[in-house]
Parts: C-alpha cells; structure tokens; sequence
C-alpha cells in the first residue's frame, strides 16, 4: 500500500507530460508555499504604491515619494515573476523524485529591502537637513 492515489505507479498527469504525479501533500504544500510568495509580491506592490500616492512629500525632496515606492513596486513584480518559475521548478522536481531547488527569493528580498531602506533613509536625512 502507497500514500500517493493511483498506487505504485500513478499515471503521468495530462498538464506535465514527463514525470509521475506526487503525493498530493507535497503539491499543496509547493502550491501554498507559491501563495504566500504571491500575498508577499501583492503587499510589495500595494505598499510602493500607497507610499508614491499617498505619503505626504518629503520637504525639499519631491522625488523622495517616488525612490522609495518605485523600487518596492518593480520587486514586487519580480517577486511574482520568480515565484511562479520556482514553483514550476519544484513541481518538476516533484514529479522525477529530484531534491527541491533552492529558493533564491530569500536572498533576492533581503538585498533589494536593504537597497530600499537604505534610500529610504538617505531620502529622511536629505529632507531633514534642507527643512528650515
């Protein structure tokens, strides 16, 4: 007796011509591990945008808003962008019985949040040193 539905050998799924279908645990666990990386690209979009449209300007700064949202938009996208390939990856790597690829989203927030904070920051300081 096997934990994967169809038995021993589950035929090959329709949508992916090579491979055997995984245990139906490890497909949904892979499908919410790529929602919560598409809820993560949403708040990154939704936040660039409220801080472009709706952050009162920074004093002498005008383009301040638009540094620091921008960056935070585009990420976002990327975000959504990389999440979908990584899923895709690691469904594939399901279905041959192969280790899961590393995930370099990890790595790829860490450094673009650091780069968008750090402007963040010289944008804070360069507005309070121009304010009278």
């Amino acid at each position: 007796m096997t934990d994967q539905p169809g038995g021993e050998n589950p035929p090959a799924t329709s949508d992916d011509r090579d491979g055997t279908e995984p245990d139906a645990r490890f497909t949904f666990a892979n499908e919410r591990t790529f929602l919560a990386w598409s809820r993560t690209a949403l708040a990154l979009v939704v936040g660039g945008l409220a801080i472009a449209q709706l952050l009162p300007p920074f004093p002498g700064v005008p383009w301040g808003r638009h540094i620091i949202g921008t960056p935070l938009i585009l990420l976002g996208c990327a975000v959504s962008v990389v999440s979908y390939s990584e899923w895709r990856a690691s469904q594939q790597a399901l279905r041959h019985g192969q280790p899961l690829p590393r995930s370099r989203l990890p790595q790829i927030l860490a450094i673009a949040i650091t780069a968008i904070g750090l402007a963040a920051a010289v944008v804070a300081v360069v507005s309070g040193v121009r304010t009278p």
